[in-house]
């Protein structure tokens, strides 16, 4: 009986462990693909371009592109 809920609390741990990595994951993916407004875009010398059901990007002078808010 003691190993059962030593192994249960062990499982529980590690699920938990998960669960906190994709979140961290999540956060990490939100901070790498960064959204700017269309004033911003303007702003920084950069065009808006309207993608058919993708919405709008704006390509920037150095050639990165980033979604629009």
């Amino acid at each position: 009986m003691r190993i059962r809920r030593t192994l249960g609390l062990v499982l529980a741990a590690a699920t938990l462990a998960g669960a906190g990595a994709a979140v961290g994951t999540a956060g990490a993916q939100a901070a790498a693909f960064p959204t700017i407004t269309r004033e911003e875009c303007t702003d920084a010398g950069g065009q808006v371009k309207s993608i058919p059901y993708g919405g709008e990007t704006c390509t920037l002078p150095d050639g990165t592109s980033q979604k629009i808010t």
